[in-house]
């Protein structure tokens, strides 16, 4: 993790964008440039996060410029010595980390442009997610113009949920200059970060419909059960299934069909709670955030197999053991093979949010990731009666609820 970042080897940057163009090529992708089509570096780039195809598309709207990217350790698994030669940082996410910012510093002084997601994770449903108070400051510190790169169309073309490709095209991208360093060290860093989340503004499904676009998939609902985990014909949460293109009640019985326009509709003339994803998951959120708010929260102690990355050569199978996530926030109980046994804590004001896979690798189920500067937890729960998603957002909701009761709340957008 201490590791300098290394400036892209020349040979190395040819590769990268031969690596981008078909993708970039195959989805006809716009690149809208605001201010940036004579930027030189240095600077920081900000881009959102919903798919690969954010990295392709960044690569190809830099170059041939060298750049630094701040990438999660599970990335460099197998591969860190290219993804170092190539300007990857590693990361673990969703950890107030010091040594990343010397790093980005050092970025800058070589005169690169240094890269960074941060929202740290793909978006669940094509909407943004909540970004860290302290980007204003990251901006202001390194204090080089500052360019952000807001990618349309990648979720609903592959969403974290269901991966194959929708072929969704054209996509499109914006590529904006939000600061120069003067406005850096004038503007309050309120206005900065009011600035950053007003950029951030994204709606997948939104921009789907805007543009009369259709998925051309007929499967583009499986996999949606992972993020609408909950009924809201009956309010029963774990019991949603898909097939094809429909999302399904195990317990009323009642379906939906995803058309291909990325829109919900109750099957056989029954009332539409929802037609959009993002209004379904925000229902979700406000169902969670009343039961943060009535003290109530809680996972129960839930069985779990543990997966530890203390580096980037392998995962070790730490052993099994329980979880629970409740009003105190995670705490990992393990015991190894051997009878060792190991914990980990992680309280409601060490992390804002949290990074959940859904059936990572293809082999393993869905897992909460639990961080700290020197280990990674891939924390996988074997009830079926639970949800790594409710999870995400009772993370999230439990964070404010705690900033609130210090009397200082965060500000919209931001945690």
């Amino acid at each position: 993790m201490a590791k300098a970042p290394i400036r892209t080897r020349w040979y190395l940057r040819p590769l990268t964008l031969l690596l981008s163009l078909p993708d970039v090529i195959a989805h006809k992708t716009i690149i809208h440039y605001e201010g940036t089509k004579e930027l030189k570096p240095p600077y920081l780039l900000l881009s959102n996060h919903n798919a690969f195809m954010d990295f392709k598309v960044l690569t190809k709207a830099i170059y041939p410029k060298r750049a630094n990217y701040v990438v999660a350790i599970d990335g460099f698994i197998g591969r860190e010595w290219l993804l170092r030669n190539v300007g990857c940082i590693c990361k673990r996410k969703f950890t107030n980390d010091l040594t990343l910012v010397r790093h980005l510093t050092k970025v800058v002084e070589n005169g690169d442009i240094a890269v960074v997601y941060p929202e740290a994770r793909y978006s669940l449903c094509g909407t943004t997610a909540v970004l860290p108070e302290s980007l204003g400051k990251l901006c202001r510190l390194l204090g080089v113009p500052v360019a952000v790169l807001i990618c349309h169309g990648h979720h609903v073309n592959s969403p974290f949920w269901n991966l194959h490709s929708r072929g969704i095209k054209p996509t499109e991208a914006d590529f904006k200059l939000l600061f120069k360093p003067e406005d850096l060290k004038t503007l309050p860093i309120d206005e900065i970060n009011s600035r950053l989340v007003d950029a951030f503004q994204y709606d997948d499904y939104a921009w789907l419909k805007s543009k009369g676009l259709e998925m051309h998939y007929d499967k583009r609902a499986e996999g949606l059960e992972k993020v609408l985990y909950q009924c809201p014909h009956c309010g029963t949460e774990y019991e949603m299934d898909s097939k094809a293109n429909q999302l399904i009640c195990k317990h009323c019985g009642k379906t939906w069909t995803m058309l291909p326009d990325g829109s919900l509709q109750a099957d056989g003339g029954a009332p539409t709670e929802f037609s959009r994803v993002p209004d379904w998951y925000e229902w979700e959120r406000a169902n969670v955030r009343a039961e943060v708010e009535a003290g109530t929260y809680d996972s129960g102690e839930l069985p779990v197999e543990v997966r530890s990355l203390p580096n980037a050569k392998r995962f070790i199978a730490l052993g099994s053991g329980t979880m629970r996530h409740n009003m105190d926030g995670f705490a990992v109980k393990v015991r190894s093979l051997l009878g060792k046994e190991y914990e980990m804590n992680i309280p409601v004001p060490a992390a804002y949010s949290c990074h959940i896979e859904y059936n990572y690798l293809g082999k393993w189920g869905d897992c909460v990731d639990l961080n700290t500067l020197e280990d990674t937890w891939y924390t996988y729960p074997k009830e079926p009666n639970c949800s790594v998603t409710k999870m995400a957002l009772a993370t999230e909701e439990l964070y404010f609820a705690w900033r609130r009761s210090i009397g200082k709340p965060c500000k919209p957008g931001l945690a």
